[in-house]
């Protein structure tokens, strides 16, 4: 009775919303070869992957590939298709002399989906990894906290000596700076985005709508070259995250609010200051005519 087997076969498309370049770093981690040699993989032409598999075995190659964000399909593989009768005993294997290294392009030989991990590892003192957007208003709320807390020291420590809590508060600001750097960077990672964005923070105007649009800008759903995505969020992250709206929308309403009041003392000054010309106004017209008079 002959057994049907299948063969895994690509011509280069890409699942919806993967990049190009994240499509090749993650077969390259599947492949465990290097990006640059998995080029010829997206010439367009159709390649078979992988021959020679059972069904299930091909829907789990499938999986594997689909997760790395490529487009691939099974096809049965008739050229090879056994049948009991023409399995042999199979002989031992030895490795000949002087074999030639693997091919790049050979299919991983540990099993299909080990070699990606799920998630990234979340560090915070780092530049490395990605986090989401919920975690970075997170991380962001805990770290103004953070500020306004040493903040409250150094004043302590300046009422006692100036010079200490000057130094202070400069390691402060530099500590601050470097920690909003690492989880800015973390984020535009999360986007598929290089780090090095984050200098535009330095340009006027822009510097008003970028962090907002890294904010606001979703992440990518599986992995990209910057690795896998970050893990879940936690109850924690979330609470904290909503507290950051909160706080950024109570600054927006006392900004307004302040605004609007000093509007409004502008108006009342120089209402009154235009009363009060009109009263000197009036006053010498009315001595002009009392002199005319004379």
């Amino acid at each position: 009775m002959a057994e049907t087997l299948y063969k895994i076969v690509f011509d280069g498309q890409l699942r919806t919303g993967v990049d190009l370049q994240t499509a090749k770093f993650n077969l390259a981690q599947l492949f465990k070869s290097e990006p640059s040699a998995v080029e010829k993989l997206f010439s367009g032409k159709p390649i078979a992957l992988k021959r020679g598999l059972p069904h299930s075995d091909a829907l789990n190659y499938l999986s594997a590939l689909s997760d790395a964000g490529v487009d691939a399909r099974i096809e049965s593989d008739p050229a090879i298709t056994l049948s009991l009768e023409e399995i042999e005993e199979p002989k031992a294997y030895s490795e000949p002399v002087g074999a030639p290294a693997a091919s790049p392009y050979a299919p991983p030989r540990a099993p299909v989906g080990t070699s990606l991990p799920e998630h990234s590892t979340l560090k915070v003192f780092s530049i490395q990894g990605r986090i989401g957007r919920v975690r970075y208003m997170a991380w962001s709320l805990v770290l103004v906290l953070m500020a306004c807390v040493v903040g409250a020291i150094c004043v302590g420590v300046m009422s006692v000596s100036l010079v200490g809590g000057g130094l202070l508060a400069a390691v402060g600001v530099v500590a601050f700076i470097v920690v909003s750097v690492q989880i800015g960077v973390q984020r535009l990672h999360d986007i598929g985005w290089s780090g090095w964005l984050l200098l535009l923070n330095l340009i006027p105007f822009v510097n008003s709508i970028f962090p907002m649009m890294i904010t606001a800008m979703p992440g990518n759903h599986g992995a990209n070259q910057y690795g896998p995505p970050p893990p879940p969020n936690t109850q924690t992250v979330k609470v904290l995250a909503w507290l950051w709206v909160l706080v950024l929308v109570l600054f927006l309403v006392a900004g307004f609010v302040g605004g609007f009041s000093t509007l409004q003392t502008e108006l009342e000054n120089s209402s009154v200051n235009y009363e009060q010309s009109q009263l000197y106004d009036d006053g010498a017209d009315a001595d002009t005519a009392t002199q005319q008079s004379k």
